[in-house]
């Protein structure tokens, strides 16, 4: 776990999302289970009790849209199929009620219209996926059945906002409710001893993490991207056969891939609604447009509309997968959201402790604010036991970089800074062997002593094992390793340069590398190539450890710093 490079924001991030999280994976289920109308509205006025109630106890400003943030990503938790729809919603309502909150103030006012804002994004996200889904069409549709509703009861005003208005005015005074549930539970949290609830971490509910086993590829995201923009650009201008046939074969690629696109369309409900669509449609036509071929028409708009949204759905079903591959998600760790992860490892971690906490969904509703009660002192605990853990120095260092990228000049100028703070520290380093402008070899030296011997040689030589063009000179392997051990042995500090292919490959510094558990009161700073930083810390597993970029201005004296202090 990188464990220096989370802040207080996102620790408390982490918790109150975790909470969030809990509460969709628990009451989602038994919601959604049971067929229950607004669910997706209950959820919502919960996480917003959550988050209203948490303010009162923690004043941290941007702790809204993070905490938004990793429970739509802890979705993927959930015992239902991941879908961009919840996970969007969740991370906007967080954003809306943040803005708010950032205009109003934490005030009665901030809250109420950022609950207000939050719950009505509901109604406006079901409008916009449906036209995302079936196109600019269900608008035609929808009026259309309006104007016949006009004139059947004869009214002589414009009923088409009538219904989207008295929708708006229903979610508005739900999230009124929610703002003002979630004020009375935090002033009673914020008045209540901050010693934790004792709590039944024993609970029936069981939360089994996803394995992912799937074979990620980001041709694929490329492709399932491409298939999306050009089976819509299909659907607009070309013939209906023409975009049967294509959206099919799309759909058909898709299903063979992927399990969960199958799942998708195989759903009774989904079959439904396409035949629905299409009636409507028809009826629509006839009523509205009429002309000779008003039933041809009809049909062949309602199965485009189908067709475009069977596009949709499995597009994004698909995307979503690919989405997980481990190469996008750790490129996130060399972006402004490299503290994400590892909120997410907390959150994770924590996750089980709050859905324990949790009661049954009856008692929720017969006594809601006093779930709130436990639920956020118990959190008040965790965050100041996670902000403990994190202020602890980690055991290991990664110094990383492409390669002739100064991870070595680095490593040269941390040892001597470490040495003249009075650290005591051993270890190695490489030293290329330039020859007209051309490596032909490394040196290892000792970084205590200055020693060296030669490691690495361009060519063939009798009796050594290769590694690309160069020869691994046997002598030099030892002298490395025994350097390594002794400074295990002896130093505070110890540092080894240039990990990678041959330690993949049980070679190199392998075998000191191994031990590094064994020697938790130790400081390892170990220099990687970024394309290997992550199997490395996979075959050692390593856990209590940061990785530096050199290449993202990293100053030794500030390293030399978070060291030492």
């Amino acid at each position: 776990m990188n464990k220096p490079t989370l802040n207080d924001k996102w620790i408390k991030a982490s918790v109150i999302g975790t909470i969030w999280a809990a509460s969709e994976i628990v009451f989602g289920s038994f919601l959604h289970n049971l067929k229950i109308p607004f669910s997706g509205n209950i959820l919502t006025a919960i996480g917003l009790i959550i988050l209203i109630s948490s303010a009162f106890i923690w004043n941290v400003k941007g702790v809204f849209w993070r905490a938004g943030l990793i429970c739509a990503l802890m979705k993927t938790m959930s015992p239902s199929a991941v879908i961009f729809g919840p996970m969007l919603a969740i991370l906007i309502e967080a954003i809306l009620l943040e803005i708010s909150i950032r205009v109003f103030g934490k005030t009665y006012f901030g809250f109420i219209i950022g609950s207000i804002l939050a719950m009505s994004w509901n109604l406006v996200q079901k409008v916009l996926s449906y036209i995302l889904f079936y196109g600019a069409d269900i608008i035609e549709i929808y009026t259309g059945l309006i104007k016949i509703a006009e004139k059947q009861i004869k009214m002589h005003f414009d009923l088409v906002w009538v219904p989207i208005l008295i929708l708006l005015f229903a979610y508005s005074i739900f999230g009124i409710i929610s703002a003002i549930t979630g004020i009375i539970a935090g002033k009673h949290i914020a008045k209540k001893s901050k010693e934790p609830q004792q709590i039944d971490t024993q609970n029936n509910y069981n939360l089994k993490k996803k394995q992912d086993t799937f074979n990620h590829s980001i041709i694929w995201l490329v492709v399932n991207i491409l298939f999306m923009i050009s089976g819509l650009l299909v659907l607009k201008s070309a013939y209906w056969y023409l975009w049967t046939a294509t959206i099919t074969i799309f759909a058909t690629i898709w299903i063979f891939r992927y399990r969960r696109a199958l799942r998708k369309i195989s759903s009774p409900k989904f079959w439904i609604i396409f035949v629905l669509i299409t009636m409507i449609t028809v009826f629509v036509f006839s009523r509205v447009k009429g002309g000779e071929n008003y039933l041809i028409d009809g049909i062949i708009a309602g199965i485009q509309m189908n067709f475009r949204a069977i596009l949709m759905v499995l597009g994004f079903a698909v995307i979503a997968v690919e989405l997980y591959n481990p190469v996008i998600r750790n490129f996130f760790r060399q972006t402004s959201f490299r503290q994400l992860p590892v909120a997410l490892e907390l959150a994770t971690d924590s996750l089980p402790i709050f859905i324990a906490a949790l009661p049954d969904f009856k008692t929720a509703i017969k006594s809601p604010t006093t779930i709130f009660y436990s639920v956020i002192l118990h959190a008040d605990a965790r965050i100041k036991e996670l902000s403990k853990s994190q202020h602890q120095k980690p055991g290991i260092y990664i110094i990383c970089g492409k390669k002739n990228e100064g991870k070595t000049t680095f490593v040269k100028s941390l040892a001597k800074d470490l040495k003249d703070n009075s650290n005591t520290i051993g270890g190695i380093f490489s030293e290329k062997h330039i020859q007209n402008d051309k490596c032909i070899g490394y040196d290892i030296v000792d970084i205590n002593t200055g020693n060296r011997a030669q490691f690495l040689i361009e060519g063939n030589i009798p009796n050594c094992q290769k590694i690309m063009k160069f020869s691994i000179i046997n002598d030099g392997l030892v002298f490395g390793n025994n350097t390594i051990k002794s400074a295990i042995s002896e130093k505070e500090i110890i540092i080894i340069d240039e990990v990678g292919l041959l330690e993949l490959d049980n070679g190199g510094w392998h075998e000191s590398l191994v031990n590094i558990d064994k020697n938790p009161t130790k400081i390892f700073v170990i220099a990687i190539r970024d394309i290997f930083v992550n199997d490395i810390i996979k075959k050692y597993n390593l856990t209590d450890y940061y990785v530096v970029d050199v290449n993202r201005s990293v100053f030794v004296n500030d390293f030399v710093k978070m060291i030492i202090n």
